[in-house]
């Protein structure tokens, strides 16, 4: 059910980021939870191996160039989905930013709302 809640909100989460920057277009609320899936997915799959074959520039950039990643992932999920959009790059860096801002605070109202179980 956590998870659940999670997902609808983090689609929630891309519906504001595009309501707040005009380089990121969501059409409907249904491409916003396939884009937020997408983009998990992408997280959970594709991330680690970029953070580990760009590990020499992140940490010559100071962990800077995780924005970058982070930036690739928000762009290719709208590349790869219709009803979900990103006009440039630095659109998807702001977007990634906003979303992953987002994304820290329905983290942590989900850790006050269900608390770990013992």
């Amino acid at each position: 059910m956590k998870t659940l809640i999670r997902w609808l909100l983090l689609a929630g989460a891309l519906l504001l980021v595009a309501h707040l920057y005009p380089g990121v277009v969501v059409k409907s609320f249904t491409s916003a939870l396939i884009a937020a899936a997408v983009l998990g997915l992408l997280n959970t799959l594709l991330r680690p191996i970029l953070v580990l074959l760009t590990l020499p520039v992140t940490v010559i950039s100071l962990g800077l160039f995780l924005f970058v990643i982070n930036a690739l992932m928000f762009w290719s999920a709208a590349y790869l989905l219709s009803g979900f959009g990103v006009e440039s790059f630095t659109a998807a860096l702001i977007g990634s930013l906003i979303y992953s801002l987002c994304g820290m605070l329905i983290d942590t109202v989900m850790e006050r709302l269900f608390p770990p179980q013992d």
